[in-house]
């Protein structure tokens, strides 16, 4: 009785201080705004299964991976005897659950192998923290205080796992002493049971790694919500909590929606004229983040369960390129922020100013306008943060609460403002690529004679007027012509889609372009769109929707892919037989939209094909995203086309084939930049097949 007295005293003060933790802590979340509802519980339980049970992220490292992976799943079988231990304690029993029989015994079995996997792979992690200095662990953001929480954090799972084989293997000693029937089996321990012999102090030492154990578990537990290793309890719930839209697609800010629908039409922006008179007594939000208390209460759960693994920021373009952007930083940035703003808010309200905030004070804009938006960091982290989502958050506040992008970005908003395009042409001159080379049928011309084409072509601002990317224009829209498909163009209705303006944070002037452009495409009745821009096949796609716009949009390498697999398009190389390919991943094709298999599909017909050390889902972005082609890169050792230019040089190939229009720019210039144009080319895959069908 004494015994479980204690252990309930301790047991309630160890709820009692977890529960004032978690309050603290849901009183911050209050300060944060709202994100997006939770629904598709079915599909997000799959998802938790997948990322975060299966830990398959994880193993995206193979070597560590798999000791993470170890370590987790140690902990879910150790959890069942862990319960059995507050259960035994709370009702004076012993091994409660050995009435579940052989698969107790199996439960057993399995905790004591992994005590022993744990107890190893935490020796591994802290002698690469303590001796190996692993880059990805260190950076601007990585203070001594998070190594040695690291390191403690890491020793207390250490010593939990030393003390439950101290439990099993004593249990063994001192059941065996006493005569009684060993309950469970513990292979680990009995083999450490025939090395160690207490003797008759054997119950005793059962007895105190029994309490040790616990106590260690009531400690760590409330540990945890102030360490980096909050992620034990937060990960699983953060999984489930994850984005189930595509990487590539930024979420609508409605409150610009509707501000664009009284700017078009303030007569039809509204249902009613009491909606109107609502809205206009509503006091508006201010646009983007810029502190704690603008981002959404998932952004702040992010930071909560980050685990500071690096892995985001290891793969970060701008990061590698020596400039000073981390995505670690940004997310342990939000928390730090919280944690030192949370209390005034709580106390005082959101009217709450400490005369500090999270843009500037803690992140810088040189950090945020160094950003490709390349989702690297999102899809690389292990538990599924939204890195991007805080950025883009950032420049919204700076580009429509304080009018402070870059120069070059404010002259790129102005251009697509009045010419519909990045750059200062004329919309009337959207069709000047075609004269002289190709014969391409307009939507207006084919309205007239009352035909339907089955595609619209979106040939984009790029492919309109940028003038190495004109080409491939020309080569795809001859390749159409060649297949006899049946499509059209808009010409000159056809205005930006409006990407880049979004990713650089100026969701007003998106939505405008969107809006405008749906209603051209709804009055021609458009179902089906092909473009060879990854940018615009996303926005196209992913984007439009939110605004009405509802299409099928197939990038010109899933297009190529469909027509050879249907027997359309037949091709044997040609001229490019014996050419070594490599193909450089646009993000916003693969990791934005998981298509990796079509483009390879065709080079595969075309030559042969080499990866570049970095592939697919792993690929380096080209350094154009998020508007960063219309700028100035931030400083840095190089510049990030630079880095991708040269991975692909060491293939050996002798054509770096992409499937973007920025792509292209990137890689052109770097091969200037390496003068390396002369021996190697540069072509589009839809140049290829037009190359190897010699239209």
């Amino acid at each position: 009785m004494d015994k479980q007295i204690i252990f309930l005293v301790v047991l309630l003060l160890t709820l009692l201080a977890f529960a004032y933790t978690i309050r603290r802590y849901i009183g911050y979340f209050k300060h944060t705004r709202k994100g997006f509802p939770v629904k598709q519980l079915g599909r997000r339980f799959g998802i938790m299964m997948e990322v975060a049970i299966g830990q398959t992220k994880i193993f995206r490292r193979p070597v560590m991976g798999l000791l993470h992976a170890l370590v987790f799943w140690g902990f879910l079988v150790i959890l069942i005897g862990s319960i059995e231990m507050i259960v035994d304690g709370l009702f004076g029993t012993e091994r409660v659950l050995s009435f579940l029989g052989e698969f107790y015994s199996f439960i057993m079995a399995s905790g004591d192998i992994f005590a022993l996997i744990i107890a190893v792979a935490i020796l591994v992690f802290l002698f690469r923290r303590v001796f190996l200095h692993v880059k990805r662990f260190s950076g601007i953001e990585m203070k001594h205080i998070s190594h040695l929480d690291a390191n403690v954090a890491l020793t207390l799972i250490l010593l939990l796992m030393l003390s439950l084989l101290g439990m099993n293997t004593f249990y063994i000693q001192s059941a065996t002493r006493a005569g009684h029937e060993l309950v469970g089996l513990f292979p680990v321990s009995n083999l450490l049971s025939s090395w160690i012999d207490a003797g008759d102090y054997s119950e005793f030492w059962h007895q105190f790694n029994w309490w040790a154990h616990i106590g260690l578990i009531f400690v760590f537990a409330n540990y945890l919500p102030y360490s980096k290793h909050f992620h034990v309890f937060l990960s699983v719930p953060n999984v489930f909590l994850s984005r189930l839209e595509p990487l590539g697609k930024v979420d609508i800010m409605e409150s610009i929606t509707k501000e664009v629908k009284i700017m078009m039409d303030p007569d039809q922006a509204f249902a009613s004229p009491q909606e109107g008179a609502e809205a206009e007594a509503e006091v508006p939000e201010r646009f983007g983040i810029m502190d704690v208390e603008d981002v959404s209460w998932k952004n702040y759960f992010d930071s909560l369960a980050c685990t500071e693994c690096g892995r985001c920021t290891a793969v970060c373009p701008a990061n590698i390129t020596g400039k000073k952007l981390s995505p670690r930083k940004v997310v342990m940035d939000v928390r730090a922020r919280m944690k030192e703003k949370g209390p005034g808010l709580v106390k005082n309200g959101k009217e709450y100013s400490d005369n500090k905030a999270l843009l500037r004070d803690y992140i810088s804009e040189e950090e945020l306008w160094a950003c490709t938006l390349c989702n690297a960091c999102a899809q690389e982290c292990p538990i599924n943060i939204n890195h991007p989502s805080i950025i883009l958050g950032m420049r919204r506040y700076l580009v429509m609460e304080e009018s402070a992008a870059p120069g070059e970005l404010n002259a790129i908003f102005s251009n697509i403002e009045n010419n519909g395009a990045p750059w200062q042409f004329a919309q009337d001159d959207r069709m000047l690529w075609t004269e002289g080379k190709v014969e391409v049928p307009l939507m207006s011309d084919m309205l007239a004679k009352g035909e339907t084409p089955e595609y619209l072509l979106w040939v984009g601002s790029a492919g309109a007027f940028d003038d190495r990317y004109k080409q491939v224009s020309v080569a795809f829209t001859k390749v159409l012509n060649h297949l006899g498909v049946s499509y059209a163009v808009l010409g000159t209705e056809e205005s930006s889609s409006g990407d880049v303006a979004r990713r650089a944070g100026n969701e007003m002037l998106f939505q405008m372009q969107a809006m405008m452009n749906i209603e051209i495409l709804n009055g021609y009745e458009v179902k089906r769109i092909i473009t060879c821009d990854p940018h615009a096949f996303n926005t196209l796609k992913n984007e439009y929707p939110d605004l009405g716009g509802e299409y099928e949009v197939i990038h010109h390498t899933q297009f190529l892919r469909d027509q050879m697999s249907e027997g359309k398009l037949s091709l044997n190389g040609g001229s490019l037989a014996g050419k070594k390919i490599t193909f450089h991943d646009p993000c916003y094709l693969g990791r934005a939209n998981g298509e990796y298999r079509a483009p390879r599909v065709v080079l595969e017909a075309l030559g042969t094909s080499v990866e570049m050390k970095r592939n697919k889902s792993f690929a380096l972005c080209c350094g154009a995203g998020g508007g960063q082609m219309f700028k100035e890169a931030e400083k840095g050792e190089k510049e990030v086309f630079i880095e991708r230019t040269e991975e692909a040089l060491e293939t050996g190939a002798n054509i770096i084939a992409t499937a973007c229009p920025y792509c292209m720019v990137m890689m052109t210039d770097g091969l200037k930049y390496k003068n390396k144009e002369q021996e190697i080319s540069n072509y589009d895959i839809a140049e290829l097949v037009a190359l190897s069908l010699e239209l």
